[in-house]
């Protein structure tokens, strides 16, 4: 019986640091200006998306619908930020601990409304990837160490509009496995001022990943 309750006890307490490992990017700025969660569609639950085929991989899981638009100038930096749980801001606390190790990316979509349009139908170019380091220090250690926040400039020559901005962690500490690796997203919802004319390649979330990528 002694027994038998250890080991309830080591697989509940697994179970709480699994789950509390699981994050969301929830805030937005520009410039030095936090946004504060006025453009985001803010997913659900802080769970992972597993299946790399499944709509959800474009903005989460049915996320709540965005507040308005957030207005950024062509060439100018915003920052996504990334914490464990919804509305907790504490930096003493990880973005997204666990040895939830991987790459942190950036995409953008043209759209006609960001407000309303489809992810899922969207045409996504990256603009920012922050993958391995060194020696073992990840994107997402990164983000661990600067309170959840990573900065990236939109690109000074896209033309400008309505965009999705698509931030994206990808959890590799299982991805051995099929379906293991696990995909943490939010959408934040911008106007781009400025800009020029380029159309950079695309590729389609989903659709870019396989449950079977190395």
């Amino acid at each position: 019986m002694h027994l038998s309750s250890t080991i309830l006890a080591l697989v509940s307490l697994a179970l709480s640091g699994h789950v509390a490992a699981h994050s969301t990017f929830q805030e937005f700025w520009v410039g030095s200006q936090d946004m504060a969660g006025t453009c985001v569609r803010t997913p659900l639950s802080n769970s992972p998306v597993t299946i790399a085929t499944s709509t959800d991989m474009a903005c989460n899981v049915t996320p709540s619908a965005s507040q308005g638009l957030c207005t950024v100038q062509a060439g100018q930096q915003v920052t996504v930020e990334m914490h464990a749980q919804p509305g907790d801001r504490n930096c003493a606390i990880d973005a997204i601990g666990g040895n939830h190790d991987g790459p942190v990316l950036i995409y953008l979509a043209k759209v006609d409304n960001a407000l309303t349009a489809d992810g899922a139908s969207a045409k996504w170019f990256k603009i920012a990837e922050l993958g391995y380091i060194s020696s073992d220090y990840w994107g997402t250690d990164y983000l661990n160490a600067n309170c959840g926040k990573l900065t990236v400039t939109i690109p000074s020559c896209i033309p400008a509009g309505q965009y999705l901005l698509r931030a994206e962690v990808i959890a590799l500490h299982v991805a051995f496995q099929t379906n293991g690796a696990q995909f943490y997203m939010s959408c934040f919802t911008i106007n781009v001022t400025g800009g020029g004319s380029a159309s950079p390649s695309t590729v389609s979330i989903p659709g870019a990943y396989s449950a079977t990528d190395p």
